[in-house]
């Protein structure tokens, strides 16, 4: 009985050692590396003992990068409300108003932005708002406006628009998953009792999906404070985020330690912002219970 349990023990570990190894080498060990070079001493180009958290001091001493900081953060919180309030209602379209044998086809339509590289993505956007782009002709030959608004000027706004368009597929997708699992009888017992279908989809749908409103929320939040791409060409390098000044810091000023100490300190924010949500989605899934 021992001998069988311990080969299975074995065949255990056979089966997770090859995605353990590759999570070790290509997450665990560079993430230990950030740590570790953030509590060293360093300089243009070099690193080295003795250990320091002077690092992290400065973060708190230079308003640079405090301003950075909460504009990613504000940032990222502006596109991840904007992103699910629009998916909520495309994936509620497609749960409850596509036929069954079409839903899959409607999903399928919703990854198509996926086809393209990210990078062109993102650089449409800057022929789309930029000064007489798509946005300022439709809106002059319509007659709303009678000058180019130049949207790309504003590098906040533009940015916004960008990052809610290249992650709304992730939104929908969980969301969609959430509405799915609604029980359709609930919906109908709600309106028996009397119930308008607005204040049925307050009281019933929308608590009953919470869950996947907050996954919807932790897939587009994480991703966008780290987002280089979008200001690097939709803001011009003139609005950065932390990643830009990660990568000045990295690669320009050659400064890996300060470099090293902002990463671990936007890990540290993100972590708690996403904590709080993660905390939340228990307190909707055990109520649910």
């Amino acid at each position: 009985m021992a001998s069988s349990q311990g080969k299975e023990a074995r065949t255990g570990w056979l089966l997770i050692s090859p995605p353990a190894i590759y999570a070790m080498l290509l997450l665990a060990a560079p993430l230990a590396t950030v740590l570790l070079y953030s509590v060293l001493t360093g300089g243009r180009g070099e690193i080295g003992l003795p250990f320091t958290l002077s690092n992290f001091a400065e973060l708190f001493q230079k308003p640079i990068y405090q301003s950075v900081m909460l504009r990613s953060l504000y940032v990222s919180l502006a596109v991840t409300f904007v992103t699910v309030v629009l998916a909520y209602p495309i994936a509620y379209f497609v749960s409850f108003h596509v036929s069954p044998s079409k839903k899959a086809l409607w999903l399928f339509l919703i990854t198509i932005p996926f086809w393209t590289s990210y990078v062109i993505r993102v650089a449409l956007w800057r022929t789309i708002l930029g000064y007489e782009g798509i946005v300022d002709s439709a809106l002059i030959n319509i007659g709303v406006i009678n000058e180019p608004l130049n949207i790309l000027s504003n590098g906040m706004l533009s940015m916004i628009i960008t990052l809610s368009h290249a992650y709304a597929p992730f939104a929908v997708l969980p969301i969609f998953v959430s509405l799915e699992k609604v029980d359709r009888s609930l919906l109908e017992a709600g309106q028996d009792l009397g119930e308008s279908k607005l204040m049925t989809f307050i009281r019933v749908t929308l608590p009953l999906t919470m869950p996947g409103v907050i996954a919807a929320v932790l897939i587009v939040f994480i991703p966008t404070v780290g987002d280089y791409v979008t200001p690097e060409l939709i803001g011009g390098g003139k609005v950065p985020l932390i990643a830009n000044l990660i990568e000045s810091q990295m690669l320009k000023i050659r400064d890996q330690a300060q470099g090293s100490a902002i990463a671990v300190a936007a890990m540290f924010i993100v972590g708690m912002v996403s904590l709080v949500f993660v905390l939340l989605n228990r307190r909707f899934l055990g109520g649910q219970k």
